[in-house]
């Protein structure tokens, strides 16, 4: 019964880890909607991106936290 619980909790682990791709891709509809937040208007791209970074690494499980 022991290994199948560790079978279990292996298999939620790796559901729960997505792609690099993923992960950027979340990363930039962040940033997007940063920019999207205050009109397009001012602020800087790179500003943007590092701040949804920050955000989704948070929000990602075993993602080092800034």
């Amino acid at each position: 019964m022991r290994t199948q619980s560790k079978g279990v909790s292996e298999t939620a682990k790796k559901s729960q880890q997505i792609s690099a791709e993923e992960r950027r891709r979340m990363i930039a509809e962040a940033a997007y909607f940063r920019a999207k937040q205050r009109g397009f208007n001012g602020g800087d791209t790179l500003d943007d991106w590092l701040a949804a970074e920050r955000e989704i690494n948070c929000l990602l499980p075993g993602s080092q936290k800034q």
